[in-house]
């Protein structure tokens, strides 16, 4: 865009611009301040060459309402007056160049090559961020999907969760999940033809995630079945009677939003705020709720569906310490045992048979959870004496240090079980790594011999010798080449074979790269030593 109040000026810059860059430009003109902004609105300019002096609003003016409407323009100014008047607001409007009148062609030219590549460069970013934006809006859904399962199966451990809301940009420290269920119709709490309406639940799917994401900041998940489960963000932990009100309000919008939208019949159960890790437990008081009633949106505290804990009971130590023995975390879950011990005798000291039996609940439990992992083989006839036992325990320090004890042999049970497994397993793949080397073996070959997936493989072995497969693999393949090497009686090429490399180059290479000499110098260097 040009702007000049002289004809002369107009008509000598777009000779040059045309002569100089042919079809590469679309040329505009104005010849006053108030036409050259309405232009600038209709021609959105990417580089506008800007006279200081033009009748009615002068150039800088001009410059400022123009920049208010198009933030990207490049402005190079052109004047017959001494630039220094001008060079503060110049600067404050983002001028980029400053051309003095009477304009000499080269610099006009020069000028507009170094706008015109700031504006390529400018497009090319802009490109790249929609690319960006295009291959997120791919694999987002994909990530979303992973969190949700991993909440509903509880395949993660604490880092999972925190890497997910690193991948996910997750803030908040609470969630409730609500479970979007389709149908045909209902026959009381339940939906009919789940298979049927789940097919059109699909089809319909990205728009029931973009409606969903219009009405929660939320995670949502696949399809599975005729169900949805949805996270939504809360950075409260728990909602007043006013703010559930109106939450079931707002799903019973989306609800209706959703059926005009896919023509399908669907329900909204919605489960309570829980933490990151509980929210599998909100997840089910949602399905729950909508068990419990025939109403379209079924709000978990409204209804009769999870259990009650009266007064201060520790509900969440309860959780943790089954949750650290599952896991066979054995120090975490004796303090956590000794914490709610503690708490029943200070909150319920005459409560003697009361706590004796939640003592006995406990043991059992984490014994159970010791038989589902294998860590322990299950007999009717060993816990006879655990009965007389609690209650010849008139002392609570015998009876917390009996409570203690099961919790530490359970814990040890799992762990040890989880241990063997690792070590046989382990130690299977070096045998087979052992006895293969020499051939073309994979990460797949060794984790189908010990019959264990490739990734869960790859982290067992790792985490028990402190190397990734290849890394184990070449370095058992190299020590044996260094053996080869030294005995002197085989070629390069033969030794390169015998430990499984097709190519002698890429052999060399990763000798050096392991061993820190070629297998040549290597050799020299052994022969040299014997003599």
């Amino acid at each position: 865009m040009l702007a000049d109040d002289e004809g002369i000026v107009i008509d000598s810059l777009k000779f040059i611009i045309e002569k100089e860059f042919g079809n590469e430009c679309v040329i505009e003109y104005a010849k006053t301040g108030r036409s050259v902004i309405e232009l600038a609105e209709n021609f959105r300019p990417d580089i506008a060459i800007m006279d200081i002096q033009m009748p009615g609003i002068n150039g800088i003016e001009a410059m400022k309402e123009i920049r208010q409407t198009n933030q990207k323009v490049i402005f190079i100014v052109m004047s017959a007056y001494d630039k220094f008047d001008y060079a503060k607001e110049a600067i404050k409007i983002g001028v980029t160049e400053y051309i003095s009148k009477p304009m000499e062609r080269k610099k006009i030219i020069e000028s507009l090559k170094r706008a015109m590549t700031m504006v390529d460069a400018e497009k090319e970013k802009r490109s790249n961020d929609l690319l960006v934006k295009e291959r997120l809006e791919t694999v987002v859904p994909i990530i979303e999907s992973g969190f949700i399962y991993n909440i509903l199966f509880q395949e993660h451990f604490t880092e999972d969760i925190e890497n997910y809301k690193n991948l996910l940009d997750i803030q908040a420290k609470y969630g409730y999940m609500i479970s979007v269920v389709c149908g045909e119709g209902r026959e009381g709490t339940h939906m009919t033809n789940a298979v049927g309406s789940s097919v059109r639940m699909q089809k319909y799917y990205q728009n029931i995630r973009n409606t969903l994401k219009e009405y929660f900041p939320c995670i949502v998940g696949t399809v599975m079945s005729n169900k949805l489960a949805v996270l939504v963000l809360s950075e409260k932990s728990s909602l007043d009677y006013n703010e559930r009100i109106e939450l079931i309000d707002r799903v019973r919008e989306l609800v209706r939003n959703l059926r005009k939208q896919t023509d399908i019949d669907i329900r909204i159960g919605i489960g309570g705020i829980k933490s990151f890790q509980e929210l599998k437990d909100s997840y089910q008081e949602a399905v729950n709720a909508l068990l419990a009633s025939t109403a379209s949106v079924a709000h978990a505290d409204d209804l009769p569906v999870r259990c009650e804990y009266a007064g201060n009971y520790p509900i969440h130590l309860e959780k943790r310490l089954f949750a650290k023995i599952e896991n066979g975390e054995l120090e975490e879950a004796l303090m956590v045992g000794e914490e709610f011990f503690d708490w029943m005798v200070e909150n319920n000291p005459e409560s003697q048979m009361d706590i004796r039996l939640k003592v006995l609940e406990f043991v059992l439990w984490a014994e159970h959870l010791a038989y589902e992992s294998g860590g322990m083989v299950y007999q009717l006839n060993v816990r006879a004496d655990y009965l007389p036992t609690i209650m010849e325990c008139n002392d609570y320090k015998v009876l917390r240090k009996w409570f203690l004890d099961k919790i530490t042999i359970a814990c040890q049970n799992i762990l040890s079980k989880k241990k063997e497994k690792s070590n046989v397993v382990v130690d299977s793949a070096k045998e087979y790594i052992k006895a293969n080397y020499s051939k073309d073996i994979s990460l797949d070959d060794v984790s189908r011999h010990v019959d264990i997936s490739p990734y869960y493989f790859s982290k067992l072995f790792k985490d028990a010798t402190g190397e990734g497969f290849v890394e184990y693999l070449t370095t058992i393949r190299m020590e044996k080449a260094k053996d080869l090497l030294e005995r002197a009686d085989y070629s390069m090429k033969e030794i390169c074979s015998m430990v499984g490399y097709s190519d002698p180059n890429y052999f060399s290479r990763s000798f050096k790269k392991k061993v820190g000499v070629t297998p040549t110098e290597y050799k020299e260097g052994k022969q040299g030593e014997k003599v």
